[in-house]
C-alpha cells in the first residue's frame, strides 16, 4: 500500500484559511441587525408547526396544558401547542383486549396456571376454573391518570371477582346448571371493581372457558356431569313426546265430538222427518184405509224386490220347469209344480 504523500502545492493551506476568514466575515455581517430576528422567526415557525398531530380512527387524543387536562380530541388532523406548553396522549378506545385468568394461551395448546385456577367453592370443594375477560378502554382520562397500572388492576380484580362468586355457590351448581349465572355475576362484579378503582376500562365479555374438578377426582365429576346431561336430555325428549301426543289426542277428541254431534243432528232430523211422514200417512190412511194399505204394500215390494232373484211363470198351465238354476244349488234340477186345486165359489156352496 502506498504511503500518503503531501501535495506539492504550498499555497493550499493558506487558501483554505483565507476562505474560512471570508465566510466568517460575511456571517458576521449578516448576523447583525435583521439577521438575528430572521433566525428567531424561523425557529418560532418551526416550533409552532411541530404542534400538528393526527388522531387515527378508533383513537382519542388527550390534550394536557402544563400537565392538566385541556381537551379530548376526536379522530382527524388536530393541533396543540408543542411541549412543554401542551402534551398529547393517544389512546385506542376501539381495540378489544383480552386477559386470561387460570391459563395462558400458547401456540398449539392452553397451559394451566394452578396458582390462579384452583379455588374453593361454597360447599368446601376445590374447582379448577379457566376464565377469559375481554375489555377495552372506555374512559381515556381515567385510563391514563385514574390508576397507576390499569391492566394489573384488571387482572387482580378479575381473580377477586371470580373467587368471590365461585365461593358463593356449590361445585355441582357451578359445573352444571349455574354456569351461565356464575359467568354473568363474575362479569358484573368485575365491572364494579374496575369502576371503583377508576381504571377507565369496560368489560365487553366475561366467559368461563373451563370449570372442572381437580385432576385427582376429575373422572368421578365427569360421570356426574354426564348423568346430569342425560337427565336433561331425557326430560327434553319426554317434553317433546308430550307436546306431540297431547295435541293429537285433543284433536282426536274434538273430531269424535264433532262426529257424535253430527250423528245426533242427523238422527234427530231423520226422526223428525219420519214422524212427519208417518203423520201424513196416518191422515191419508184415515181417509182411505184400503188404498193406503195397498200403496204401502206396493212401496215395500218395490223397495225389497229389486235385489232379489225372480222367476216369472207364464200362466197356470206351466206346471213343470225342466231346467232351473237355483241359488247355491245344482243346474238341471226338475221342479214339478202342484196342480192348482179347484175352489168352489161361495155362490155354489150356498146353492147346495
Amino acid at each position: 500500500m502506498d504511503q500518503f504523500t503531501p501535495r506539492d502545492d504550498q499555497y493550499s493551506v493558506s487558501d483554505l484559511r483565507r476562505g474560512m476568514e471570508d465566510f466568517k466575515r460575511q456571517l458576521d455581517q449578516h448576523l447583525k441587525g435583521r439577521g438575528i430576528l430572521l433566525i428567531v422567526v424561523i425557529v418560532v415557525i418551526v416550533y409552532l408547526l411541530w404542534g400538528f398531530y393526527r388522531v387515527e380512527q378508533g383513537e382519542k387524543g388527550v390534550v394536557l396544558f402544563f400537565g392538566k387536562l385541556w381537551a379530548i380530541t376526536e379522530p382527524g388532523l388536530r393541533y396543540a401547542l408543542p411541549p412543554p406548553i401542551m402534551a398529547v396522549a393517544k389512546v385506542d378506545t376501539a381495540l378489544v383486549h383480552r386477559e386470561e385468568i387460570g391459563f395462558r394461551s400458547e401456540v398449539a395448546r392452553m397451559r394451566s396456571m394452578p396458582q390462579e385456577s384452583l379455588m374453593l367453592t361454597g360447599d368446601e370443594n376445590m374447582v379448577d376454573v379457566q376464565f377469559l375477560v375481554q375489555w377495552r378502554v372506555d374512559d381515556p382520562v381515567k385510563y391514563l391518570f385514574g390508576s397507576r397500572d390499569p391492566k394489573a388492576a384488571l387482572k387482580a380484580s378479575g381473580e377477586v371477582a371470580l373467587r368471590g362468586v365461585v365461593g358463593e355457590n356449590t361445585l355441582d351448581y357451578t359445573m352444571t346448571e349455574g354456569r351461565d349465572s356464575v359467568q354473568e355475576k363474575v362479569g358484573a362484579y368485575l365491572q364494579r371493581l374496575l369502576d371503583a378503582y377508576d381504571t377507565g376500562l369496560k368489560v365487553t365479555q366475561a366467559r368461563l372457558l373451563g370449570v372442572d374438578a381437580p385432576a385427582q377426582v376429575q373422572e368421578a365429576f365427569h360421570d356426574v356431569v354426564r348423568a346430569w346431561e342425560d337427565r336433561e336430555r331425557l326430560i327434553r325428549e319426554a317434553e317433546g313426546y308430550r307436546e306431540d301426543v297431547v295435541p293429537k289426542a285433543r284433536g282426536e277428541a274434538r273430531r269424535e265430538i264433532r262426529h257424535a254431534e253430527a250423528y245426533k243432528a242427523q238422527r234427530v232430523i231423520r226422526s223428525q222427518g219420519d214422524v212427519q211422514r208417518f203423520t201424513r200417512i196416518l191422515s191419508e190412511y184415515a181417509k182411505a184405509p184400503r188404498v193406503t194399505r195397498e200403496r204401502l204394500y206396493l212401496e215395500a215390494v218395490e223397495r225389497f224386490l229389486p235385489p232379489a232373484r225372480k222367476v216369472i211363470m207364464d200362466g197356470p198351465s206351466s206346471r213343470l220347469v225342466p231346467l232351473l238354476t237355483l241359488p247355491g244349488g245344482r243346474e238341471g234340477v226338475s221342479l214339478t209344480l202342484p196342480e192348482p186345486t179347484k175352489t168352489t165359489p161361495p155362490s155354489e156352496k150356498k146353492g147346495k
